[in-house]
């Protein structure tokens, strides 16, 4: 019995002496709880203001916002070339900037005739380096321009080893990922700055935010843009620019062809006409997203395909957001570890393609 009182009085002590240390925990998981609750709260909302109320408030003026002309570079294929027909339908006036004359010729022919706005082109190869910049700058000036969508991009021909990169390409990707992009806002921007108004969006990529093997030099090209728009968001603001960092996964462009049955699901990757629909409404709204946003809120007196397409949306674009966070917060180890043995997958699947082609010509001949 003496042994039970001992215990009894024992354990009454080390209570009491721990009294102290348990409330100060109890605190601390107070503030903690209150913390995440918070955080869950301001998630909500911004989940609302992003996802549902720029489908409830009537269409932006984007002329009268930011100015009556958009220059989209690389609009003649994917991305660019529809954004450049989302922000014409939108009552945009259009200037394409590209290399090819007859797709510039063709696109910007079409946009005219389906939209009823004013288009026209500028031929530049921004993988030439400096030259090319003066002759747009010129044809530019005085022309108001309100929009520049920097999407013009090198990619890898195939996920790769970093030595085993052609001089050329790597060239070519600093040239047109950093320098085009780079020089196009410093020749647009005094303007804006000027009219107190405008928008730039530079087209990047959720490789930025992590380090990917096999496309290092890509992958560090939209890093840097990444960080630019970001920089010159903080910079700009304040007189009345808005710079958006866009940062999507896949879309099924012409340049994610030998992703498989990653290019063949649309729900995982959307096409470039989806993405850019969802991607211009977050234009003025946030700063750096993956540009793909919820169809779930529509006009009333769209087709039935459109809700349809809104629901189908909805799900795919809570799949790619959904990806972008996972991205971002999970360790750089993990996301090495993931990349590398699918840009490996992928970088296979390409070499054995180019020596099946290979073998074909050889018989041919």
């Amino acid at each position: 019995m003496a042994a039970v009182d001992s215990f009894y009085l024992l354990y009454h002590e080390v209570a009491r002496s721990c009294s102290s240390y348990m409330e100060t925990l109890a605190l601390v998981g107070a503030w903690y709880t209150a913390r995440k609750s918070i955080g869950l709260l301001c998630d909500c909302y911004s989940l609302i203001r992003l996802y549902f109320i720029p489908r409830l408030v009537r269409r932006t003026d984007l002329s009268k916002q930011y100015g009556k002309w958009a220059i989209i570079t690389g609009g003649t294929d994917g991305i660019g070339k529809a954004y450049a027909e989302e922000l014409a339908s939108r009552g945009m006036n259009i200037i394409l900037i590209s290399r090819n004359r007859e797709k510039l010729e063709n696109v910007t022919q079409a946009i005219m005739k389906t939209y009823q706005v004013e288009a026209a082109f500028i031929v530049a190869d921004f993988s030439k380096g400096r030259e090319v910049y003066l002759p747009i700058q010129k044809t530019l000036s005085g022309i108001e321009i309100g929009i520049l969508v920097n999407n013009v991009g090198a990619f890898y021909d195939y996920p790769q080893y970093f030595t085993k990169i052609p001089e050329e390409k790597l060239w070519d990707i600093i040239n047109i990922n950093i320098t085009a992009a780079s020089m196009m806002v410093h020749m647009v921007l005094p303007r804006m700055v000027t009219r107190r108004k405008g928008a730039i969006v530079n087209i990047s990529s959720a490789s930025c935010c992590k380090p990917t093997p096999q496309v290092a030099a890509y992958s560090a090209s939209k890093a840097y843009l990444d960080h630019f728009s970001r920089a010159l968001q903080y910079e700009y603001a304040s007189k009345g620019i808005f710079v958006q960092s866009l940062t999507p996964f896949l879309v099924a462009t012409n340049k994610t062809t030998y992703h498989g049955f990653l290019y063949q699901n649309r729900w995982v990757a959307p096409s470039p006409e989806t993405y850019a629909y969802h991607a211009v409404s977050t234009l003025g709204v946030s700063a750096r997203t993956t540009g793909y946003w919820f169809h779930s809120i529509q006009h009333p007196t769209e087709e039935i395909r459109m809700v349809v397409a809104s629901i189908l949306g909805s799900v795919t674009s809570f799949i790619e957001n959904t990806q972008f966070l996972v991205a971002r917060y999970m360790p750089e180890w993990l996301w090495v570890w993931v990349t590398q043995n699918v840009n490996t997958s992928l970088r296979q699947k390409a070499l054995s393609r180019t020596s099946v082609l290979s073998c074909g010509k050889e018989l041919k001949s």
